[in-house]
């Protein structure tokens, strides 16, 4: 309905000698301003007006005594560059930050403060906005009833930016359910209480330690998410038990980070992209889903295989991220009982070029008898530099087997950046003998680790009409994995087993490549 009513809504301004707006049709000069419109309750009006982009709400305030009063209750407030109507190159850059302050001062002098919902304040790195002005309009606009918070500092103050945690008192904190803080200091003093409504906790390059943190939510009794990027003062970070809401922690380069510890009772997805830390998760971990990467360390699957089990015992799925594998994974006898989903992302991100040469893909097999009810296995193999021997030579005799080796619930397998290494063609094989229950195989010769690859990456589903462009080498291997597939795979795919072949563009990666 709102839809229709912004189309039907016609606004005529004519210039007048009188400065002040008029809502009535006529002025003594003869002059008109016309507002025409069904009519409708002022609340409907209000909620029209808080729709509108933040640039034409300001200036429709001009033309009705009803847009004014819902301009000054407007509940969402936006301050972007591109919000203020700053084009990019349309300034110098002290004419920009000039013109951002001035802009929003205005605009926050003309609001009344009362009824703001959300806020959104993103200063830009080359903008040199003194904080003094932040932090007055953080003075305006955080008010009793406020429910949403997005602050980006001025850059050029991120070092000594300490957020003003006194606007948070007096109960004007007590409402906000999400907050996002980027670039400053965060110190809440003990005994601090003043974010009790808060459901998503957002820190991204903040300076807090654990303990500020621990005060900062130990009262947030309904916080459902909590994400912390960057921030490198955190040493322990502990999650009270009473947090019996939150069911999803983010934990992304916190370089200092050594212990996490979470007694949150439910709490059922953990994304971890930071170098190994001491995890508890009590005996009654109910932790379901696990990303993990790390940030700096090698071996991630290794370490995942040998730890996890008896740390996250009820994992139903995991996603792997490793940029540098240096040892095989290892065979182990802990389980998960639970997984049903299994990710595995391998780079080539090491500078040592022997990282990823001697690499065994088949032994990825342990992972497959650690996980007996695993239904779907994703490889993602991102090889910069193929440091590989292609495989070649009679079948019968050359490739391995892993007998006695079941896995009787798995449905779905899919290699993106599928080579031609001989121990991916065996470890292909392997699942192809071994997996009883296996409907779906998709090998794609061209790594993508986006959703729909076929459709993103191949030039028939993007707007420019051409691929993703790859090296000579990687399109070269790409041909030799097809061949592989031809000569070693094909006859080995049950009638039972949709498989499908994703090679290199026709088009774009046409190549001439001699058989392996």
């Amino acid at each position: 309905m709102h839809d229709v009513l912004l189309m039907d809504l016609s606004i005529t301004i004519v210039p007048q000698k009188n400065s002040r707006c008029q809502e009535s049709g006529h002025s003594q000069g003869g002059e008109i301003s016309t507002y025409s419109g069904p009519n409708l309750p002022e609340d409907i009006w209000c909620h029209i007006h808080s729709l509108m982009p933040l640039r034409d709400s300001a200036r429709s305030a001009c033309v009705s005594r009803k847009f004014l009063c819902s301009w000054r209750c407007r509940p969402n407030l936006t301050f972007t560059e591109e919000t203020l109507g700053l084009k990019q190159n349309a300034y110098r850059k002290s004419d920009r930050t000039k013109k951002f302050t001035s802009r929003v001062d205005h605009i926050l002098k003309n609001h009344s403060g009362v009824s703001v919902k959300s806020l959104k304040i993103v200063i830009g790195h080359h903008l040199n906005v003194d904080t003094c002005h932040f932090n007055s309009w953080l003075q305006n606009s955080i008010t009793p009833g406020i429910e949403e918070v997005i602050l980006f500092p001025p850059t050029k103050h991120k070092a000594e930016y300490n957020f003003p945690c006194s606007l948070l008192l007096d109960g004007r904190g007590n409402s906000i359910r999400y907050l996002y803080i980027n670039d400053c200091a965060f110190r809440p003093p003990v005994g601090f209480d003043c974010l009790r409504s808060l459901t998503k906790l957002h820190l991204d390059h903040v300076r807090v330690t654990g303990d500020e943190l621990e005060c900062l939510i130990s009262r947030s009794f309904g916080l459902e998410q909590l994400e912390l990027r960057s921030c490198m003062e955190i040493i322990c970070l502990k999650i009270p038990f009473w947090l019996d809401r939150l069911s999803s922690l983010t934990v992304s380069s916190c370089d200092k980070l050594q212990v996490i510890e979470s007694r949150a009772p439910n709490l059922s997805t953990v994304e971890l992209y930071i170098d190994p830390v001491q995890l508890l998760l009590g005996e009654s971990s109910r932790v379901k889903n696990l990303n993990l990467g790390f940030s700096r360390e090698v071996n991630c699957v290794s370490y995942a295989i040998t730890k996890l089990p008896s740390i996250v015992p009820h994992l139903e799925t995991l996603t792997l991220y490793s940029g540098s594998e240096r040892v095989n994974t290892p065979t182990v006898a802990n389980k998960f009982l639970h997984l049903k989903y299994l990710d595995i992302g391998l780079a080539d991100d090491d500078d040592d070029e022997t990282a990823f040469r001697a690499y065994d893909y088949l032994s990825l097999v342990s992972f497959l008898d650690a996980s007996p009810v695993l239904e779907t296995f994703v490889l993602s193999v991102d090889q910069l530099d193929m440091h590989h021997d292609s495989v070649s030579g009679d079948v019968a005799s050359y490739l391995r087997q892993i007998p006695e080796h079941k896995h009787d619930r798995l449905k779905k397998v899919q290699i993106n950046g599928f080579c031609s290494a001989k121990s991916m063609v065996e470890l292909t094989c392997h699942i192809l003998e071994n997996a009883s229950a296996l409907e779906n195989l998709t090998l794609d010769s061209i790594f993508c680790q986006l959703e729909d690859a076929d459709d993103i990456v191949r030039c028939s589903g993007r707007k420019t009409g051409e691929c993703f462009s790859k090296s000579k080498q990687m399109i070269v291997e790409a041909h030799k994995a097809l061949k592989a597939i031809e000569r070693y795979i094909l006859e080995r795919v049950p009638s039972t087993v949709k498989l499908n072949i994703r090679g290199p563009c026709i088009r774009c990666h046409a190549i001439d490549v001699k058989s392996p």
